[in-house]
């Protein structure tokens, strides 16, 4: 067991408690991806958005939650059914995490549950670092949240992925024009907690420097489910183009790097942030093919 976990944490540069915090929550991340997996999760779903992006396409910032859509609308799908998956792939790597879903109060297409285990247990589990439990509160808590949406826009496509620890699984996962599409979709509509979230418009300019493509039909049917615009409206790659124009130009970029800070180690990657860098590098955004 504790061979698994070094050989997951040997590819960490740990120089901080936070680091060490932020590789267990990674690696959890990876064990709960093959808890899934075991349980025949994405025979019916995929795995989408940053820690997607980081885990299968080397996405250089840290990322919290882990997301995911049904294939086919299934408002009734169980969620809870794939959590003792999840117990039991991490108990047999002597790790104590508990699932439970998110009870929500108003009707949503989202399902939400949470990842829970003690920080100052686990980091002695993980690092055996007595003088580092000690200054973490007892009751500080590792949590991990994963959602999937269970009434899916159509259009996306996906591929096939496999992961070796912390034993070989396969997952099912949006393909990168589908991934650029979802990411393109939040940067348009997502404002977290009526601030600009940061981290998408970092991996946006990852999905740039990787030569990505956008699926415009999957992204056309987001931007329709969130009411962004009309059924009608013609999706042109020159069109998008106009609509991310004027999301920078009504950007607080000082707001965006401020979000993003803490997820990425390269600082000096955003210091050229600014209307005017985000529009000409948005010159060379394209279409998938077909």
């Amino acid at each position: 067991m504790q061979q698994v976990l070094n050989q997951m944490l040997s590819k960490y540069q740990i120089n901080s408690l936070e680091d060490k915090k932020n590789a267990i929550k990674e690696i959890v991340q990876e064990i709960v991806l093959c808890g899934l997996s075991r349980g025949g999760f994405f025979k019916e779903a995929a795995f989408y958005g940053g820690t997607a992006l980081r885990i299968f396409y080397g996405l250089d910032r840290f990322s919290e939650d882990l997301d995911f859509s049904l294939i086919s609308p299934n408002t009734d799908f169980d969620l809870k059914k794939f959590f003792s998956y999840i117990e039991n792939e991490t108990k047999s790597l002597g790790l104590n995490f508990s699932v439970a879903e998110k009870e929500k109060s108003l009707d949503s297409d989202v399902k939400s549950a949470f990842l829970k285990g003690n920080t100052r247990e686990h980091i002695l589990t993980f690092y055996d670092s007595s003088s580092d439990a000690n200054i973490i509160n007892r009751d500080e808590v590792i949590k991990i949240k994963f959602e999937i949406d269970t009434n899916p826009p159509v259009g996306a496509t996906y591929e096939t992925k496999f992961g070796l620890l912390p034993s070989p699984y396969q997952v099912r996962l949006y393909d990168m024009s589908s991934l650029f599409a979802g990411k393109i979709h939040a940067c348009l509509c997502r404002n977290w907690k009526s601030r600009v979230k940061g981290r998408d418009f970092y991996d946006y300019v990852f999905f740039l420097s990787m030569g990505a493509g956008v699926n415009l039909e999957n992204l056309k049917a987001r931007l329709v489910q969130s009411r962004f615009i009309e059924e009608s409206y013609s999706l042109t790659i020159d069109n998008l183009k106009g609509l991310l124009y004027e999301r920078f130009a009504n950007m607080d970029f000082t707001q965006a790097r401020q979000d993003v800070l803490p997820f990425v180690k390269d600082k000096t990657k955003l210091d050229l942030w600014s209307q005017e860098f985000f529009t000409e590098i948005t010159k060379h955004l394209a279409a998938s093919p077909d």
